[in-house]
């Protein structure tokens, strides 16, 4: 089994295209969610090495989920992104346990290999 990834977006659509991209760059994408609720429950019954983090979810946004998520037993690694272009302080992002902020529109063009797999914050 390689690197398995979590995908949290409330768009259906852009869970099936960020997966499909996922698995074509070798990693295994175990389950996606909706919201907050969903991936709380979907990282502690498969246990994602990644998550890839939509920053705005219906119940709760992306800072604060990653905040949870890292409160997590072995928490995974966590990669936030938005159609907005947030810039987000280094400071802010490693405060809530986040590798890297990357808007949607530069996901096909960044290395997520790296990010995902870097050392941990």
């Amino acid at each position: 089994m390689g690197f398995t990834v979590l995908v949290v977006d409330d768009d259906a659509a852009f869970r099936r295209v960020a997966g499909r991209l996922l698995a074509v760059r070798g990693f295994d994408v175990v389950d996606a969610a909706a919201d907050g609720v969903e991936a709380l429950a979907a990282i502690r019954a498969h246990r994602p090495d990644g998550v890839l983090l939509d920053v705005n979810l219906p119940d709760t946004d992306g800072l604060t989920l990653a905040r949870e998520i890292h409160d997590e037993p072995a928490p995974p690694a966590v990669v936030l992104t938005s159609t907005d272009h947030h810039g987000f302080p280094r400071h802010t992002l490693t405060g809530a346990g986040v590798r890297a902020f990357v808007p949607k529109d530069q996901l096909v063009g960044t290395d997520l290999t790296a990010l995902f797999t870097a050392p941990g914050t």
